[in-house]
């Protein structure tokens, strides 16, 4: 594949503004020499005159009406009618009260950053006219039988204010559009009055004022607490947009308060915000829109209008709004391609940003993707979020669901209005893959809505473009420092394996520890939570942000850290193979060791996580993870793991139920999280032998069942609990899932042990299998090492295909020897087939002694050594000298390939 660097973007960092712009009326997304042809396009195309029929629907009863009855839609606006206030008081996240007096009724701000609410928005004919009293907002009341109405007091209404004046100026809008497409002059002055009304408000309104003096000061806009949300004034520009024409030729006298207004709004969006996530974006394209309403720069004695504005969220930088080129540079990895926010942000970021810029080539006639090269690595690396499912990874505030095609269509789109061949059959070759032919052909169904008049056309795709190889997309390993995240994939579909790792690096991120994601059998068994509830709800903050709500490990009960932007990351200390390696490695063996420092007791925390494949149909996944304070002191660490499924076992390591009896040991009493309490019917037993659980997918009759089965090793300390946790809400729409995930119980393992983890980590064995299918593994036991190590771990699996492997994990680089085997390396593992076959895996290490050949290095790193058919094959990434038989020879670093050594 290639990638399309202009040199343009190397030689300048400032982004061209476009030329020729319109200066007549309408200009946002038609202009008046184009109306023709969108009455033809009505004419002609029926999904046109349904759009329109559906818009006349919606406005028609209400324009008719205000023929007679002015003001009944405009004392439906919420505003001070009365009281005329021009300062807007705020505490913390809450309205708090207004004061001043203007000479006219003006704009009402919303009445919580919180939306929930119990109380609803009432229908228009439900809201009082004028209503602007002391008692507050009259509301029906959702939380009692038959929503009665009552009064509210603001602070407790969430968006509703906002919500009935978004609605109304909507009406507004679209009569604006229809009076400008047929010349109707009723539709012209329904939608001026309700206009002029609002603007002349708002001209009057000031910045609300935080009585707390705290963040939400620089966050909030003229109607909402995040200028993010101030979508109203998109509304605004469109109806202005096309009412322009009407107001010159009736209104003049008020064209330079209604710029001054948009004028004044858009400079406290530009004011506040944040820079360096997603808001910035979200609030470009507000900017955006209002910016093309305006005048050009000389018509205005600060020189600040179109240009001016579409030249700052371009190429200007404040305090909370940075320039477009700025804001990639800070968000984007140049080397991977990956945002620094959770998936679901990343993903939806990179796809504004394609949005972005396909918006603004077809407005401006002017592409700004050369001046962006960054954008097709973003989109290009997409895939590498997908479980073998198709479902994306959801770590932090993401949910598990289709990796969406709009980034690469944006692309496609960019690619063919420019002409540029290779970048349209580049990203052709990606959307293929996700996106049926049959979908880039359908016929649409277009809301009635005004904008679907100018929506992009269906995308057409060019058939000479052939569709793309998804491992050009995907590797066996990816790792994105960036946001502290480490994925090994082997396989797609059902038998295909995977495991996410995440720490808590960038935005949107919980406090998880080393946190993981477990892909089984067609479905991301070992699933994140989601973030259960808005950011600002106590079970957000207090249960799914944080570690028990996570496949993690706790330390203390207390272990936690600053969620949403956080930055808390791992350590990659080791993996195989290398992160984006696309050939030339052995391909059913990979692991990934990382390191982290929970802040919280200053804990050392270590997680070696391998996929083990062993046929096409079966393998298996090891997770070590140990812990320990630094300091020392600790009383316990917690292992915590939940698994999709109806059912959950805990079993001893001969499949017989274990006895556990209700505990009240996970608590918040005792000085813990708060999250503990959340968790219910816990039950725990202490032991020392090996034990097992078995998480059980009830599928319908006729189709097989899912399991997960783990297998945990033993140690002196160790105590086991039962758990049953919050729902997981990751999952929505059509997950495949046989009952309500949202709903029933996160059923949960946590192992505890009690002192520190280190020489006594979590050693754990997990395989997805089906009811059809059944175990592949016969037996799990565990082994010590003969020199006394007590940092070593191992462990033998015997399967029933006659298959032995045995891994040797050791945290302290010292050799370690078990029955004339003897290794000195992070990982190892020792597999041998009934056919004789073997494979000896070396991970971070520098010797291994087995089957009778000996392999060394004088640096650390991964080597692996397999004997198929009776034939070697060796792959090095240190160099390396392998003894056979009293003979040595050396081995330079190379792919994998066949070696000789006699």
């Amino acid at each position: 594949m290639v990638i399309h660097t202009p040199l343009l973007a190397q030689n300048t960092s400032k982004i061209p503004l476009p030329s020729n712009l319109e200066q007549g009326y309408p200009r946002l997304y038609i202009t008046e020499s184009e109306k023709k042809d969108l009455q033809k396009t009505i004419q002609k195309e029926p999904w046109a005159k349904a759009v329109l029929e559906g818009v006349h629907q919606r406005i028609d009863q209400h324009v008719k009406r205000h023929i007679n009855d002015p003001e009944w839609m405009v004392s439906r606006l919420q505003m001070h009618w009365k009281t005329k206030a021009t300062n807007i008081y705020v505490e913390g996240i809450n309205y708090s009260h207004a004061d001043g007096e203007a000479p006219v009724p003006t704009v009402r701000f919303v009445g919580s950053r919180d939306y929930t609410t119990p109380y609803g928005k009432p229908k228009l004919e439900d809201i009082l006219p004028y209503m602007d009293d002391p008692r507050g907002l009259y509301l029906p009341n959702r939380s009692k039988e038959g929503h009665p109405f009552e009064w509210a007091e603001p602070s407790k209404t969430g968006r509703i204010i906002y919500s009935i004046n978004e609605e109304i100026i909507g009406l507004a809008r679209d009569a604006a559009f229809v009076h400008w497409l047929e010349n109707e002059k009723e539709y012209a002055q329904f939608s001026f009055d309700i206009f002029h009304t609002y603007m002349e408000g708002m001209s009057y309104r000031s910045e609300p004022i935080d009585l707390l003096n705290g963040h939400i000061q620089t966050l909030v806009g003229f109607t909402n607490f995040q200028v993010i949300h101030e979508h109203v004034l998109i509304y605004i520009a469109e109806l202005y947009d096309f009412l322009h024409p009407y107001i010159e030729a009736n209104y003049p006298q008020h064209i330079a308060m209604y710029d001054t207004t948009i004028k004044r709004w858009t400079d406290q969006i530009i004011k506040n915000g944040v820079p360096q996530n997603n808001w910035n974006l979200h609030q470009a394209k507000i900017i955006l829109k209002a910016a093309m309403v305006l005048k050009s720069n000389e018509f205005y004695e600060d020189n600040k209008g179109r240009e001016y504005y579409i030249d700052y969220i371009l190429n200007l930088t404040s305090g909370r709004q940075w320039s477009l080129t700025k804001f990639l540079d800070y968000g984007y990895d140049k080397e991977n391609g990956v945002w620094a926010e959770c998936p679901g942000y990343s993903i939806g970021v990179t796809k504004d940003l394609t949005n972005f810029i396909e918006d603004f080539n077809n407005t401006f006639d002017h592409n700004i993707l050369p001046y962006m090269p960054v954008m097709e690595k973003a989109v290009r690396m997409l895939p590498q979020y997908l479980f073998p499912n198709g479902q994306t990874v959801a770590f932090g505030d993401s949910y598990y669901g289709p990796l969406s095609t709009e980034p690469m269509s944006d692309m496609i789109r960019i690619a063919q209005k420019n002409n540029n061949k290779e970048l349209e059959a580049d990203f052709t070759a990606l959307y293929r893959l996700f996106a049926d032919d049959k979908q880039a052909e359908q016929k649409r169904n277009p809301k009635a809505n005004i904008n679907s008049f100018f929506a992009s056309k269906p995308l057409e795709i060019n058939t000479k473009y052939k569709k793309g190889n998804i491992e050009d997309y995907i590797t066996q390993t990816f790792y994105a420092p960036n946001v502290s995240w480490h994925v090994q994939r082997m396989g797609s579909g059902k038998n295909g394996m995977m495991v996410s790792l995440n720490a808590s690096l960038g935005n949107h991120m919980h406090a998880n520890g080393i946190n993981l994601e477990l892909y089984g059998k067609g479905f991301v068994q070992g699933a994140d939570p989601g973030k259960g509830a808005g950011y600002l709800q106590p079970i957000y903050l207090e249960y799914y942000s944080q570690f028990p709500a996570h496949n993690t490990v706790m330390v203390d009960g207390v272990s936690s850290y600053t969620e949403m932007l956080s930055y808390h990351a791992f350590d990659l200390m080791g993996q195989y193979p290398k992160s984006g390696q696309k050939d030339g490695y052995y391909p059913d063996i990979t692991y990934s060791d990382v390191y982290f420092l929970e802040p919280e007791t200053r804990s050392d925390q270590s997680r070696l996580v391998s996929i083990v494949k062993t046929g096409e149909e079966t393998g298996y996944y090891v997770d070590i993870f140990r812990s320990k304070k630094q300091r020392q002191g600790d009383k316990f660490h917690d292992y915590y793991y939940h698994n999709l499924g109806q059912s959950m076992k805990i079993m001893d390591a001969d499949g017989n139920a274990l006895a556990l009896t209700p505990s009240e040991e996970m608590a918040f009493a005792g000085g813990h999280l708060y999250a503990l309490d959340y968790m219910w019917d816990k039950k725990s037993v202490k032991l020392e032998d090996d034990y097992q659980a078995e998480w059980k997918i009830d599928m319908p009759e006729g189709e097989e069942d899912i399991f997960m089965n783990l297998w945990m090793k033993g140690t002196q300390g160790r105590e086991v609990f039962s758990i049953k946790s919050p729902p997981n809400k990751a999952f929505k729409g059509n997950h495949g899932l046989p009952y309500e995930v949202d709903k029933a119980p996160y059923l949960t393992l946590a192992a505890r042990q009690h002192g520190a983890a280190w020489e006594h980590p979590f050693v754990s064995v997990y395989e997805p299998y089906t009811s059809g299918e059944g175990k592949s593994i016969r037996k799990i036991s565990s082994f010590e090492d003969e020199n006394g190590n007590k940092e070593f771990v191992g462990i033998k699996i015997t399967h029933k295909s006659g298959r032995e492997d045995m891994v040797f994990s050791s945290a302290n680089h010292q050799k370690v020897t078990y029955k004339g085997m003897a290794t000195n390396a992070t990982y190892t593992l020792i597999g041998n087939e009934k056919n004789g076959d073997w494979v000896i895996f070396v991970g971070n290490g520098k010797e291994v002694v087995a089957k009778g050949y000996s392999i060394s290095a004088k640096e650390t790193g991964n080597v692996v050594l397999k004997e198929q058919d009776g034939k070697l094959l060796l792959h090095n990434e240190v160099p390396v000298t392998i003894t056979h038989k009293n003979s040595a020879k050396q081995f330079s670093t190379g792919a994998i390939r066949k070696i000789v050594l006699e």
